[in-house]
């Protein structure tokens, strides 16, 4: 197999999947299993779907996943994608699109509305189509809601073939062109987990492991399920907890991170601790991955080739290949004379108190520099009964008691940012990829 995906001419479809069927395309404990059954499972799947326009795929089973996106994609079907699997969010997808039916990969005690579960064993269906429409609307992807609501934003296949192109270039020295193995622990359903366990599985010569592993240990067994060394893809929470579980890991391929920032210390003893390069990648649902850093290293990133950026007063526009039009982030970049970039924070992000100016980032990342805070954030909280909006924090700390918090940070900070309310918390209210979404942070003070 090339990891090149040519450009598609103008053409009835582009393939679901590329290589040769007798090549891998996932692996776990049971073995590895090749593209030919992988698309017989998808054909035949295909077969059973209920006619509808959208479909929200809840699986938990990677592997499952990918056979419903699929399966849902030949049926001319756009995958829905919220940013939570919770009831409340998918009922609200569901609203948003009327006959739009659930998938999911086993039974659950308060399925929702039009629920579809995919039998225990896959059914096989040699012949069929396995070509979709180049402008296939296939997927929709949800942000998070870490800085307020939620945002719909569509996908097209072809979109998502030149951002795969790009992704592998982004990933060149960490994937082997005649085959890579590749576990991820972000769940399938948020953009960053499509891009890299999904569209790279399907478009490229890589083999994913077909599970979710979560836990420190179920890590470490899935990376050892391959017979070559794995690339891992994963968050910094979750790269945290992996250096800090003492778990035994088998040589991995490198390690890719998104979904919030890497400290540079964090990526450093990630290095140390597997041997191997961690880089990082910047993304958004909205643009798809636009650029990579190796963050041990280096503090600016490195757009990825034919990726533009040009500041704006609220924001920065992103012009890339696999957009149709130029994205408009609510991020401020400083942009270097070499084309790399550094992220300054978020319009919304910046402070100005008493003719002061700071930014939430650059406070939070003050906050976890305190030794004994483990995690935290640092937010301005709604407008009080007069209209002043307090700076808060919240911060997982154990050891440590509010007061020994705050004299660390007393030093850092000036005194109008200092925290006016500060929660300590065993847990931060984070999501499955490590988000935070913003309402969650805000209940923590009610």
């Amino acid at each position: 197999m090339s990891a090149v995906i040519e450009p598609v001419a103008e053409q009835v479809g582009s393939p679901l999947v590329a290589g040769d069927p007798q090549q891998p395309f996932a692996f776990g404990p049971e073995g590895i299993v090749s593209r030919g059954l992988f698309l017989r499972h998808v054909r035949a799947v295909a077969a059973t779907l209920p006619q509808a326009g959208f479909a929200i795929n809840l699986c938990e089973d990677r592997y499952r996943f990918l056979v419903a996106f699929c399966a849902a994609a030949l049926r001319g079907q756009t995958t829905l994608l919220p940013s939570s699997r919770a009831p409340a969010a998918v009922a609200a997808a569901q609203a948003r699109h009327p006959g739009s039916y659930c998938l999911g990969d086993g039974p659950r005690a308060l399925p929702p509305e039009r629920f579809h579960c995919l039998p225990a064993r896959l059914p096989e269906l040699g012949d069929g189509p396995t070509v979709i429409p180049a402008d296939a609307l296939v997927a929709i992807g949800f942000t998070s809601g870490s800085t307020g609501q939620p945002g719909a934003h569509a996908k097209h296949w072809d979109s998502f073939r030149t951002s795969t192109r790009q992704n592998l270039a982004a990933l060149e020295g960490l994937l082997d062109p005649s085959g890579s193995w590749l576990v991820a622990t972000v769940p399938p359903q948020h953009m960053y987990g499509m891009e890299f366990s999904v569209l790279l599985p399907l478009l490229a010569p890589v083999a994913v492991h077909a599970g979710r592993p979560f836990f420190p240990g179920e890590v470490a067994r899935a990376l050892a399920d391959p017979p070559a060394p794995a690339l891992l893809a994963t968050t910094p929470v979750h790269l945290r907890a992996l250096i800090e579980s003492g778990a035994g890991f088998p040589p991995l391929a490198g390690i890719v991170s998104a979904t919030a920032p890497l400290p540079r210390a964090l990526a450093a003893a990630a290095e140390a601790r597997f041997g191997c390069e961690v880089r990082e990648v910047f993304g958004s649902t909205e643009t798809c991955v636009f650029a990579r850093r190796r963050t041990a290293h280096e503090d600016a990133w490195t757009p990825l080739a034919g990726v533009r950026l040009a500041p704006r007063p609220d924001g920065t526009a992103v012009h890339a290949p696999h957009l149709a039009e130029p994205v408009v982030l609510a991020d401020l970049f400083e942009l270097h004379h070499d084309g790399r970039f550094e992220l300054r924070g978020r319009q919304a992000d910046l402070l100005e108190i008493a003719g002061k100016r700071a930014s939430l980032a650059e406070l939070t990342s003050t906050l976890l520099a305190v030794p004994g805070v483990s995690d935290g954030v640092v937010l301005q909280l709604e407008p009080d009964t007069a209209g002043v909006r307090r700076i808060a924090a919240v911060a997982v700390a154990p050891g440590l008691d509010r007061a020994a918090v705050l004299a660390a940070l007393k030093p850092q900070f000036d005194p109008v940012f200092l925290p006016r309310r500060l929660r300590l918390v065993d847990a931060l209210p984070r999501n499955a990829t490590g988000k935070l979404p913003r309402q969650r942070v805000l209940e923590l003070f009610d």
